[in-house]
């Protein structure tokens, strides 16, 4: 019987997201130790967490012999470092996204997991809402048919508030704008769903905000099925919103509009026919809920570290997510589609950033 893993969380933004899943698991984890260089904002967290330890260095964090976690919640540019660290200390870790801006990072973080003695997972969290997992829940019942087209939008708001931090709207700190940092969220989901992509067609503009990443982008996908997806990402919209819409032969799958929330309830699945009508209430009838996003993707983390199954979300997830971020650049700067799969004869092989 394993009592609950030792959990030390860096960066105290998203980390508080990350604290809240775990406290709501506390027989597979305990909030150990907070680190952020800002020591105020630390110590507040640490309150949220039953007076965890408080560093505000990473290096005093990874050598904490009581530790079973590192869960790295820190600005985009360090996750690649600070994973090899917490693998070195001899750390399971998490790792929020993105986890790298280049294939050959992502490829370089896979040998050393598999020969490291630990696990590492990266965070997908939407996935885990209950629309997309009834979805595919339908797809494996062969309820849908075969998919024909998907609409994708990330309509989100983002000012100088959130630029403030001077790491974001920077290539080399923020590791891209609105693709890496919000749309690789439903890029995931996407994928998760209909499974590869493999053309891609792409422009991004820099018009909302006085950075140099792109906050708007319209990206054009050819699916390994055949079926086509148009994603839109913004952080100019008055009105936030995110929303999933495919269609099958069979049915209608639609998500909520929530920004944050697109992929858990509710969604919509309309048949075809009545008869489609039918085959989709039956199907998810047997259908078993579960909890959803952080909480969900930690509770099968434990499982994969007690038990031995798969890890929820792997570094092949992430490849996948990174091959199709590092297709989307390359389109968009060379005005022409790039096919997938890209290996290490790919320009950007080696990375995005400018």
């Amino acid at each position: 019987m394993y009592g609950p893993f030792a959990v030390g969380i860096a960066g105290a933004g998203v980390g508080r997201q990350h604290a809240r899943a775990f406290q709501t698991l506390p027989e597979q984890y305990r909030v150990a130790a907070i680190c952020d260089p800002n020591v105020g904002r630390a110590q507040a967290m640490a309150a949220e967490c039953d007076g965890a330890q408080v560093f505000t260095d990473f290096d005093a964090l990874c050598a904490q012999p009581d530790l079973d976690i590192i869960d790295i919640c820190t600005p985009s540019y360090l996750h690649v470092a600070q994973t090899r660290q917490a693998l070195a200390a001899g750390k399971h870790v998490i790792v929020e996204k993105p986890v790298a801006s280049s294939l050959r990072d992502v490829d370089a973080l896979i040998a050393l997991e598999a020969g490291s003695g630990r696990r590492m997972m990266p965070i997908f969290q939407y996935r885990f809402g209950h629309g997309v997992q009834q979805l595919r829940h339908l797809i494996a019942a062969g309820v849908t048919g075969p998919a024909y087209v998907t609409t994708v939008e990330v309509a989100w708001r983002r000012g100088s508030a959130y630029y403030a931090d001077p790491w974001r709207g920077v290539w080399a700190t923020e590791l891209g704008g609105t693709l890496a940092t919000h749309a690789i969220h439903m890029l995931d989901a996407l994928c998760h769903v209909l499974g590869p992509v493999a053309n891609v067609f792409a422009r991004t503009a820099t018009r909302v905000n006085p950075i140099e990443t792109e906050d708007c982008a319209v990206v054009s996908l050819e699916m390994r099925d055949g079926s086509l997806v148009s994603l839109i990402s913004t952080t100019g919209s008055a009105v936030e919103l995110t929303r999933f819409r495919f269609c099958f032969r069979n049915l209608v799958a639609e998500s909520n509009l929530q920004p944050y929330e697109a992929g858990s309830d509710p969604w919509s699945f309309v048949g075809a026919t009545p008869q489609d009508t039918e085959r989709i209430a039956e199907a998810l009838s047997t259908w078993q809920p579960r909890a959803e996003e952080f909480e969900r993707q930690f509770a099968d983390f434990y499982a994969t570290l007690t038990r031995g199954e798969p890890l929820p979300v792997t570094l092949a997830d992430t490849r996948r997510a990174t091959e199709l971020l590092t297709a989307i650049y390359a389109s968009a700067r060379s005005h022409a589609s790039v096919s997938l799969p890209l290996g290490e004869d790919s320009p950007l092989y080696a990375g995005w950033l400018p």
